[in-house]
């Protein structure tokens, strides 16, 4: 899953939600469906983070400062 683009990955975590969502999933099913979302998530939060500390830096470098709020 490391290889997937932020788009795919948000796709594929996109396609388990709704596979889970229709409760026709067995329960050792169902937990290996959430540990692939659960990594998937981590991916894309990671992807963002990364994408954030690049805009960060990239503004940083033209004088700009701006301070983005994460909180949201």
């Amino acid at each position: 899953m490391e290889n997937l683009s932020f788009e795919e990955s948000l796709e594929k975590l996109e396609e388990i939600v709704k596979k889970l969502e229709t409760g026709d999933v067995p329960l050792d099913d169902a937990i290996d469906e959430f540990n692939k979302a659960m990594q998937l998530v981590k991916s894309c939060n990671d992807k963002l983070n990364s994408a954030e500390e690049a805009i960060s830096k990239i503004v940083q470098e033209n004088g700009d400062i701006i301070e983005f709020n994460t909180s949201e």
